[in-house]
C-alpha cells in the first residue's frame, strides 16, 4: 500500500510534467492525497484526466465570480480548484456559487474541502441537482452516492458556504448545563484557606 506522502510526492511531479507550476503541483498533490486518505478515487481519476488533457481542450478560470459558465469546453478541475483555494476569503461573502461544465469533479471538490478547513465553516455541494456533498472542515467528505461511481463531468456544481450554527435548541443546552451544574461545588471558607496557602509551605 502506497503511503500519503509517496502519494502526494508522485502527483504534484507527474502534474509539473503535464504542464503545471510547481506551484499549482503541489497543491494538486495535497488534494490528491487528501481524496485517498477519504478512500475516494483521487489517483483513479487524475489519470484519466491527464490521459484526457493530452486530447482534449479545457478552459481555465482565474477569477471566480457568482455563477461562472464554460459553454465550449469543460472547466479544468485543478485551475478551477487552485482559484477557488486562493480566492476562498472573497468568495465566503458570497455564500452560494455556481459552476457549470466542470470536468472530473472530484478533484475540484478536493480543493474546496480544503478550503472549508480555511474558513472554518462547512460547505455544502449539490452536483447535477441529485448528488448532494457535504464538506466539513476538511475532516470528513461525506455524501449521498458514495459507492456510486463519480460522474467524469459535471453539468452543474451549486456551493453553498454556510454559517456556523448549533444543532440543538437552546432549551436542550440548558437542560443539559443545568445538569451539569450538580458536580459544582460550592466554595467553603476551608476551601478558599486552602487554596490561599498553596504552594507556599517552606520544605527547607
Amino acid at each position: 500500500m502506497k503511503s500519503l506522502s509517496e502519494i502526494e510526492t508522485t502527483v504534484k511531479r507527474a502534474s509539473k510534467a503535464t504542464g503545471y507550476s510547481w506551484g499549482v503541483s503541489e497543491e494538486t498533490g495535497k488534494s490528491i492525497r487528501l481524496l485517498e486518505l477519504f478512500s475516494l478515487p483521487g489517483i483513479k481519476h487524475l489519470n484519466e484526466y491527464f490521459n484526457e488533457k493530452n486530447k482534449s481542450k479545457f478552459e481555465n478560470l482565474n477569477l471566480i465570480g457568482e455563477n461562472n459558465s464554460s459553454s465550449k469546453n469543460p472547466y479544468c478541475p485543478i485551475t478551477l480548484g487552485v482559484s477557488f483555494l486562493d480566492q476562498i476569503n472573497v468568495l465566503e461573502n458570497l455564500k452560494k456559487i455556481e459552476f457549470k461544465n466542470v470536468a472530473y469533479p472530484i478533484i475540484f471538490i478536493s480543493f474546496i474541502s480544503r478550503s472549508s478547513e480555511i474558513i472554518g465553516k462547512k460547505i455544502y455541494l449539490k452536483m447535477d441537482e441529485k448528488k448532494k456533498i457535504l464538506l466539513n472542515l476538511n475532516v470528513n467528505i461525506s455524501s449521498n452516492f458514495i459507492e456510486q461511481e463519480f460522474p467524469k463531468l459535471a453539468n452543474t456544481i451549486e456551493v453553498n458556504l454556510l454559517e456556523n450554527e448549533d444543532n440543538f435548541t437552546d432549551d436542550e443546552w440548558n437542560n443539559l448545563y443545568k445538569l451539569s451544574e450538580e458536580t459544582f461545588v460550592e466554595e467553603s471558607d476551608s476551601l478558599k484557606e486552602g487554596a490561599a496557602g498553596a504552594g507556599l509551605t517552606d520544605n527547607d
